[in-house]
């Protein structure tokens, strides 16, 4: 139970991130204002405000960035302006995640069009799909001749699999224009726009996935804490299948999630794929100081 002391503590943190969050301190500097160890800062707000220092920085400002960009001149001025090292980082905290209805999910995807194509990426070639309301898939694909574009004129009916297992009577359209433009604006270090995903799963793995979406570009976490996250202790190999369930790679970042041991673990798309990531946004922290 926290006491009247702890409380004031509580209370002038919150002030002190809210009036410095533009430098985006960690966890040492905040708990140094209130003259205690990181540690037991950490464990004391958690207890109070429900979430841990870190994620509610990101909320202070994402509030900060909603007023702020409708007037802005450009993206990349807004997240210096916020402290963020760049509008990458901003574009983190814009992933909407948005769950497809119960009425769609029971139909199969009936009355849903599904535009879909294959385009070079970063981390090699990768199949994208969206819908109206947003990008529905994202996965890495080898280069192989059924992965390519057909010729012109062809007469070929490549829908991926995954896509006709998960939504078999909506109607899909290959549009290469469009996926290219969708993976550009993807994996741009600048994005102009948010990004919408409209995706299935069980409420459990929604959770989770909203909890991956909370893990900053260049950090990581193991399974074990993100059961913690979603308040599921003891529940790490259910939330390892939730992981290893994410139907769109990168955005819903699952690449972001260690072994207790610090170990790479599995990926779906292959470990080398997710060394290769995280080695990327370790980078860019380290470029953006």
């Amino acid at each position: 139970m926290i006491n009247a002391r702890d409380y004031q503590r509580i209370e002038t943190a919150i002030d002190w991130i809210r009036a410095n969050f533009r430098s985006q301190p960690s966890v040492a500097e905040i708990a140094a204002a209130v003259h205690l160890s990181p540690h037991h800062f950490s464990r004391l707000f958690g207890r109070w405000a429900g979430l841990s220092p870190n994620q509610y920085l990101r909320s202070v400002t994402l509030d900060a960035a909603k007023q702020r960009l409708p007037s802005a001149p450009n993206l990349f001025d807004t997240a210096l302006d916020l402290g963020l090292s760049g509008s990458g980082r901003l574009h983190d905290l814009f992933v909407d995640l948005e769950s497809m209805t119960p009425g769609e999910y029971r139909c199969g995807g009936e009355g849903l069009v599904i535009t879909w194509g294959i385009a070079d990426s970063p981390f090699g070639l990768c199949m994208i799909a969206r819908t109206q309301r947003g990008i529905c898939a994202l996965e890495f694909v080898e280069r192989t001749p059924a992965a390519t574009m057909p010729r012109v004129g062809a007469a070929v009916d490549a829908t991926p699999d995954c896509l006709r297992t998960r939504w078999p009577r909506a109607s899909f359209e290959r549009d290469q224009a469009l996926a290219t433009e969708t993976v550009s604006q993807v994996f741009a270090d600048s994005p102009d726009r948010s990004i919408r995903l409209h995706v299935t799963g069980s409420n459990f793995q929604f959770q989770v996935w909203r909890a991956l979406l909370r893990v900053p570009s260049g950090e990581t976490v193991s399974y074990g804490s993100l059961a913690q996250a979603i308040d599921k202790r003891g529940a790490a190999r259910a939330v390892g299948q939730a992981v290893g369930s994410n139907p769109v790679a990168w955005l819903i970042p699952c690449h972001r999630v260690l072994r207790a041991d610090g170990g790479l673990g599995g990926y779906r798309w292959g470990p080398r794929r997710k060394a290769v990531m995280l080695a990327l946004e370790s980078s860019r922290m380290v470029a953006a100081g």
